[in-house]
């Protein structure tokens, strides 16, 4: 621990009695004390400790209104929790209840009067050395917060960093743009924000679809990227990337990640009953999966693929509302009505 300033420290002296005033500051410059204020009336002393910001005050108790109580009282409402500041009354009534009464208002300690400089002397270090250590352990504090918070925002990063590349390699064979899943994410947060979630809910969507395909790691690029029609083997194989999605996101504290895994299994599921793999219906989807349904599938339609030509957008909306109810969420496919679908085209910003 470093030598503490106490030569620094910022004093305030406040007595009715000008000699007792004279006698304090006396003893205060003896003793190295540089920045002492002090004044006889106590109207001022609200204005003084704002203008001194100090860390000690020596205050009278009985002075003519305001006495030393109620200039505690509205130093208190003033200066609270780690801004309180240490009170040394000056007080020749050393009775129980006075004690009592100044501690209920914030005194910190107690001078008798007449002063014995010993006692005034160790009561006033004292009371310094315990303000400046706390305020030491405040800055203390406040630095090891400004550290965590710091690190906690790198660690946020890093973990939307690694969400990112994640739902990335999951599209990086078969998405010449490289982006889908990163559209696919925005467009179902905007869904969601639409149907009126909250936006906590949003944001979990939109960080979390974008890991829709994430199984596709496991399929080979002889079905990935196959141009013409797959065999039946083949499209069961493609389908089993909803289930490997599934398992690769599986087991996870993180909320991200456990809606993740909803939606890598669900999103092909169907409202009519139809999907793959669970054959779910209706509100038995979750619905970040039927989020996710509508902005892939309208993604999809949108964006060549190696089995297909991008289509229109016009033809693409068509389409989208044409499977409402069938395949898609008919709730969702009125709140996808409801954006503007050029702007779901544009490029992600990074």
């Amino acid at each position: 621990m470093t030598e503490l300033p106490f030569s620094e420290a910022r004093i305030v002296v406040v007595d009715d009695e000008p000699a007792n005033v004279l006698m304090l500051e006396r003893f205060l410059s003896r003793w190295g004390y540089e920045n002492v204020a002090s004044t006889t009336d106590s109207s001022q002393v609200l204005a003084l400790v704002e203008q001194q910001r100090p860390n000690l005050i020596l205050l009278d108790l009985i002075m003519p209104d305001p006495d030393g109580f109620e200039v505690m009282r509205l130093l208190s409402e003033q200066h609270t929790g780690p801004e309180a500041l240490p009170v040394l009354v000056l007080t020749a009534d050393v009775s129980a209840a006075t004690k009592e009464q100044a501690l209920t208002h914030g005194a910190s300690d107690f001078l008798s009067k007449p002063f014995d400089r010993t006692e005034v002397r160790l009561r006033v270090r004292n009371l310094l050395r315990t303000h400046l250590l706390q305020r030491e352990l405040e800055q203390h504090n406040e630095l090891l917060e400004q550290r965590i918070l710091a690190r906690t925002r790198d660690l946020e990063q890093a973990r939307r960093e690694t969400l990112f590349r994640l739902s990335l390699a999951g599209e990086f064979r078969d998405d010449q743009t490289h982006e889908h899943a990163q559209r696919v994410g925005r467009t179902a947060a905007l869904l969601a924000a639409q149907l009126g979630l909250a936006d906590e809910t949003v944001e979990l969507i939109h960080r979390s679809a974008p890991l829709h395909d994430i199984g596709k790691l496991a399929l080979p690029d002889m079905i990935l990227l196959k141009p013409g029609r797959l065999t039946e083997d083949e499209r069961e194989a493609m389908k089993a990337h909803t289930l490997v999605g599934a398992q690769i996101l599986a087991g996870s504290t993180s909320a991200v990640l456990q809606c993740g895994e909803l939606v890598a299994r669900a999103h092909h599921e169907r409202w009519d009953g139809e999907g793959y793999p669970d054959g779910l219906a209706g509100d038995a989807i979750p619905l970040p999966a039927r989020l996710v349904a509508v902005a892939d599938t309208f993604d999809v339609l949108t964006h060549e693929r190696p089995y297909k030509l991008a289509w229109s957008l016009d033809r693409s909306v068509e389409e989208v509302r044409r499977v409402a109810g069938s395949q898609l969420d008919p709730n969702v496919v009125q709140a996808f009505d409801r954006l503007d679908h050029e702007t779901l085209l544009a490029p992600i910003q990074t």
